[in-house]
């Protein structure tokens, strides 16, 4: 049975990469002849030619773009357990690595990672930051799930799932002066100060389109893609913030903001996105069943968790297109 080297197939995507022998080697400090030998042997183990020679350069043989497509899957799968075995050793601790999108409630975030909070062999390293720089680390492995608003986009190359944990009504809130001005929403909003998500925001598209079929236009005083900075702005007072109430649950329950509108026709969604792995972390279907079985039943995450049984992804969460 022909042997396939490793190193082979990893010389095999840097030249398929650069279609160029000698801006290949470079990258992988080799001389071309070197690389050139690398790759015969690889063809001589497959039996097949991976490129063909043009004026312009190289160019993969129909052989070559399968085999590339196995040489991707194979790094993957190369990344995937170097990965596994540096952040999980045996008998040490777990480590859970969430991404978390500017705009997802930090309350919101806190339920979810309760459970694993509270696990004292687990240690949670948090990244924030957009859904696609987040997303992209979700593809190199960086971390082992992206926690957002909107579901992610899938395609050929990046098969991940989005699990929906959560739909939530959206509002506006403002200081307590707010609730004695009895605005109707959205006819009464001409000019009405309010903060908003930035336009990316699935619920900012909502609003603008609820505001403009009732003819109104509120005055836009800040469009803020965080939510922790658009909390701090509703208790300035100047204007209505949206957002959905957990968001300022702490505020609201003190007094400090009042609920003035709730806005049934738009709802925020909360999503755990996970990539398809052979080895994936077994806390990641840990959180998401058990969020998704608590919303599903209307209870809250305790203040307290022990450990949880490892139970794999709930059915009720739905990948989404």
């Amino acid at each position: 049975m022909p042997f396939l080297n490793y190193h082979h197939l990893r010389y095999f995507r840097f030249i398929a990469r650069e279609l160029n022998l000698t801006r290949a080697a470079a990258k992988l400090n080799l001389s071309a002849p070197a690389l050139s030998i690398q790759l015969k042997q690889l063809e001589a183990s497959l039996g097949h030619l991976l490129f063909e020679r043009e004026r312009s350069g190289l160019k993969l043989t129909e052989a070559g773009r399968l085999a590339l497509n196995y040489a991707e899957e194979i790094a993957r799968a190369g990344e995937e357990l170097m990965d596994v075995m540096q952040h999980r050793p045996h008998g040490g601790r777990q480590i859970l690595r969430v991404g978390a999108v500017a705009t997802l409630s930090r309350n919101f975030l806190l339920e979810f990672l309760r459970p694993a909070l509270h696990m004292p062999e687990v240690e949670t390293v948090i990244r924030s930051g957009t859904q696609r720089d987040l997303l992209m680390a979700l593809h190199a492995l960086e971390v082992d799930m992206v926690l957002s608003n909107q579901a992610a986009k899938r395609d050929a190359g990046r098969l991940w799932h989005s699990h929906l944990l959560a739909e939530q009504p959206v509002s506006l809130v403002g200081v307590p002066a707010w609730k004695k001005k009895r605005l109707r929403f959205p006819e009464s909003f001409r000019d009405v100060p309010v903060i908003l998500p930035s336009l990316e925001s699935n619920t900012r598209a909502a609003f603008d389109r609820l505001t403009a079929a009732a003819g109104a236009r509120p005055r836009i005083l800040a469009e803020v893609d965080d939510m922790a900075m658009l909390r701090l702005l509703a208790r300035e007072g100047e204007g209505l913030a949206l957002v959905p109430p957990v968001v300022v649950r702490d505020e609201i329950e003190t007094g400090v903001l009042v609920e003035t509108h709730r806005i049934p026709q738009i709802q925020e969604t909360f999503f755990a996105i996970t990539p398809s792995r052979r080895f994936p972390n077994p806390l990641v279907g840990e959180l998401v069943s058990r969020m998704a079985g608590l919303e599903s039943t209307g209870k809250k995450l305790p203040a307290a968790v022990a450990k949880i049984q490892q139970t794999g992804l709930s059915p009720t969460t739905a990948d989404q297109p």
